[in-house]
């Protein structure tokens, strides 16, 4: 593997680890992410646009999961 590739997948994994980390934030909590939280997943490579997307992201998921809990929605056998 060449040096290039190297550093990609070097940015590649910590930009990645940035999203995995400001998300779990998020949900952890809720929604009071610090302002050192947001810059390091900024100074990532992420724009402001991609937070709103990773706040409508965790968003989805809990009202998902509140409309099948009240609508006790069967859960998948490939699930269980």
């Amino acid at each position: 593997m060449n040096s290039k590739m190297s550093l990609l997948l070097v940015f590649l994994f910590s930009s990645l680890e940035a999203l995995r980390i400001l998300s779990r934030i998020v949900v952890e909590k809720r929604g009071f992410a610090s302002p050192a939280e947001v810059e390091i997943f900024l100074s990532a490579g992420y724009s402001k646009e991609q937070l709103i997307e990773v706040i409508v992201g965790v968003a989805h998921k809990i009202i998902s999961n509140y409309v099948n809990h009240i609508a006790e929605t069967p859960i998948d056998k490939e699930f269980k």
